[in-house]
């Protein structure tokens, strides 16, 4: 087991550079599948009786500046591990590019599926796999995604513009961890809270900005990107599918202008509706529209500048995620070969086990950085506190910065290091993978990656 002080040694950042081909123009390239789950197959937590409003699968190529660069988005609870990585490798050969060039995203609705090829291989030996995963079904949803790719590509249009705009978006997120006088956690807040004392708490520390990338060729919007920091629950455990009320807010959108949107899920690991949602059905359609709001808003108030493919700047570095103490391999073994455990105790276990022995093996995982005119996005793996992304747009106040988790999501949670003693949910052994010194890890690769 590695000492703190060997893991801090061990994190100097691995920068992958392209040469430019400044003589390239920029273009960019927009694909879309359906991502819905067939009926009876797994979600997170339920199998699906039927598909309320379709998932998605959508992303965007950008050409012109060394290999293509890949940014995609799927509305399901989170891709983690081998398939994390074969989603991405697949995008990748479909795009001529390679596999660090590609950020892969969760949006983290929970009506949703999940996918992990190697946790469900684990699984698999035990015939349990298949209440958790539906691996034909990722596979193919991977194969499809990687054929549209493709087949954008010979659509591909020129850029000539980047937009940037933003506005806050109106009772929508919470912060989930209610302090009490003694800087415990005294209250949990979730995407959904019924009681109306803890309703009316605080809303805490939250980013309330909608952030919007947009790229256009001269007077002609081509994509449209949107950043926002909550988890995207109003109410789930329905077994019907559906992309929640951030997926209808941008679908809402898409329709409204004709324009594909690409939303991304930020740092919404300790954010959620609570404080404005009391689990109503109604609310769904009520939070989805102040997200629409905001978006039509930052639509609104967009600032267009001259692009070329010269100010396109892609970067990556590797990081060791310090593991959490509380993972015992000889334990976590004996659940899982236990025929008298539960089936979700015996996956948990598959779960974690999955993650230490990457750990073991030295596994690193990757952040990366597109640069983009005056813009900055980064790509951040799990289910990340907001700290992380307001101390991003700290080091960086000359630009506008944005931040995309739900990435690798393999760890779950990643809270700060202060969180992982005051209690709650997130930095408990059942949601967190990580140690408290993850937050010196995770500060010191972004504002390298900033900042080089």
């Amino acid at each position: 087991m590695f000492t703190r002080m060997t893991i801090i040694l061990t994190l100097v950042p691995l920068f992958l550079a392209v040469p430019a081909l400044a003589s390239e123009a920029l273009k960019v390239a927009v694909f879309e599948i359906d991502a819905s789950p067939p009926v009876g197959s797994p979600l997170a937590y339920d199998s699906t009786t039927a598909v309320a409003s379709p998932l998605s699968c959508r992303g965007l190529v950008l050409i012109g500046e060394g290999r293509p660069i890949v940014l995609c988005t799927i509305d399901w609870i989170g891709l983690s591990n081998g398939a994390y990585q074969s989603f991405r490798q697949s995008l990748a050969e479909a795009a001529g590019t390679s596999v660090e060039r590609v950020a892969v995203h969760a949006l983290h609705q929970h009506d949703a599926p999940r996918s992990d090829f190697t946790t469900d291989e684990l699984l698999a030996k035990y015939e349990l796999n298949r209440q958790f995963f539906d691996t034909a079904f990722a596979r193919d949803v991977e194969s499809r995604a990687a054929v549209a790719l493709r087949q954008s590509l010979k659509k591909a249009q020129p850029v000539s513009q980047l937009g940037l705009g933003q506005a806050q978006v109106e009772k929508v997120a919470s912060n989930r961890r209610i302090l009490g006088l003694d800087g415990k956690v005294e209250h949990m807040r979730f995407t959904a809270c019924k009681d109306p004392e803890i309703r009316a708490k605080p809303t805490g520390v939250i980013d309330p900005a909608l952030k919007m990338v947009s790229l256009w060729n001269g007077e002609k919007p081509l994509v449209v990107l949107t950043y926002y920091a909550t988890h995207p629950q109003s109410y789930y455990r329905t077994g019907e599918a559906n992309p929640d009320f951030p997926g209808m807010a941008r679908n809402q959108r898409q329709e409204a202008t004709g324009i594909m949107h690409i939303h991304f899920t930020g740092a919404g690991g300790n954010i959620g509706a609570g404080k404005w949602n009391d689990g109503s059905h109604e609310n769904r359609q009520v939070l989805a529209d102040r997200v629409a709001t905001a978006m039509a808003a930052a639509w609104a108030r967009t600032e267009k500048n001259p692009i070329s493919s010269g100010d396109l700047s892609w970067k990556v570095t590797k990081v060791r995620l310090p593991i959490a103490s509380h993972l015992d391999e000889q334990k976590l073994e004996a659940v899982l070969e236990d025929e008298s455990a539960s089936a979700p105790d015996r996956f948990s276990a598959a779960n974690d086990l999955v993650w230490l022995r990457r750990y073991q093996a030295g596994d690193e995982t990757e952040i990366s950085s597109l640069r983009i005119g005056n813009a900055q996005i980064l790509h951040m793996p799990g289910e990340l506190f907001v700290e992380y992304q307001l101390a991003a747009q700290k080091m960086r106040p000359d630009l506008f910065v944005a931040m995309a988790a739900y990435g690798e999501y393999g760890p779950g949670y990643i809270g700060t290091e202060i969180a992982y003693s005051q209690g709650g949910y997130e930095t408990g052994p059942t949601a967190s993978l990580v140690a408290p010194e993850v937050e010196g890890v995770l500060m010191a690769a972004m504002e390298q990656i900033l900042t080089d």
